[in-house]
């Protein structure tokens, strides 16, 4: 009994050397900037605004767990911020028709499973670079969201969707909970499913994977179709938080959801990375953005910050695979 106990505890202290050993810089980085904010502005640390960060934070989150699996194939997509925009107004618009709550909500995440899997199909089944397919859909599925209103915003009044971004359940914003929800579902099919070992392998060596009998087109498009349905979850939600679907929405998104993952932990040559650490590098965009704004620091200059920290994140991942070489 005491050599089970020991060995539990071994076990334990281990995986706790592991977590600190991948999570603690950011970590560390997480806080710092806590600190930093909090010095400049009293107002940042108060319970009001951490729940502000939080809501905030859910929309680029849920968009960086799909780009997270994207950026495991060492693939790209810059689509993702249009994506989230024609959800929204998908959602606005089958609302408008009186679809009603729930084929609406059903109807935003087909759309956007059809938009990821048309980046998919375009990127493993025709052989186009990722960078180019996701470039060329970003302008045109930023089209698509003008043609229903001509480039006028869609206003949103049913209860249940506005619900979404407005309402608390147990003392914490829906918003949240989702979150934690799509955290969790990403988490455990990346870590503990076959789906999320192919993804690791395939990532980081796609001859292996061949040789292994995965079905690497099959995987890209079913992963891109995920970034898609993530995706259209973000702009469900900040179309319920906005009361509305506006055309320029998730515009720079793409940018955050690659900052966080890459933040994280996620390498952009692939195989490397974890849904930990894109939330935590998740965190550190939101705490960013929200202590720039209450700085009153102008968007432009949030634009430079934000490009240059993933600059910093790209040289530091490089750097950490040279050394490992």
């Amino acid at each position: 009994m005491t050599q089970t106990t020991d060995t539990t505890i071994s076990a334990g202290r281990e995986q706790l050397r592991v977590a600190l050993h991948q999570y603690g810089g950011i970590l560390v980085s997480l806080i710092v900037l806590c600190v930093i904010f909090t010095v400049l502005n009293e107002r940042f640390m108060t319970v009001a605004n951490l729940t502000n960060i939080l809501q905030q934070v859910a929309v680029v989150a849920i968009a960086a767990f799909g780009m997270t699996w994207v950026i495991l194939l060492g693939e790209i997509d810059l689509s993702i911020g249009s994506i989230i925009a024609v959800a929204g107004m998908a959602g606005a618009q089958a609302l408008a028709f009186g679809w009603g709550f729930a084929p609406a909500l059903l109807f935003t995440l087909a759309a956007g499973a059809a938009m990821g899997l048309v980046n998919g199909v375009l990127t493993a089944k025709l052989m186009l670079p990722s960078f180019i397919v996701t470039v060329a859909t970003m302008g045109i599925y930023r089209g698509f969201v003008s043609l229903p209103t001509n480039g006028a915003p869609a206003m949103i009044s049913d209860p249940a969707w506005t619900a979404i971004g407005g309402s608390s359940w147990l003392g914490l914003p829906i918003i949240i909970w989702i979150v934690v929800v799509l955290f969790l579902f990403n988490h455990i099919l990346l870590s503990r499913t076959t789906f999320g070992r192919r993804a690791y392998l395939t990532g980081g060596n796609r001859e292996a994977a061949l040789y292994s009998g995965i079905k690497v087109d099959r995987l890209k498009v079913a992963i891109f179709t995920l970034s898609g349905i993530m995706a259209a979850v973000s702009g469900i939600l900040l179309s319920s938080r906005l009361y509305s679907a506006q055309t320029n929405a998730g515009m720079s998104y793409e940018l955050d959801a690659i900052a966080a993952a890459v933040l994280g932990g996620t390498s952009l040559a692939g195989g490397v990375g974890t849904m930990v650490g894109t939330l935590i590098g998740a965190l550190i965009i939101g705490v960013m953005n929200n202590g720039m704004n209450m700085l009153s620091v102008p968007y432009f200059y949030q634009l430079i910050v934000k490009g240059l920290v993933i600059l910093i994140a790209v040289w530091l991942d490089v750097r950490a695979k040279q050394r490992q070489g």
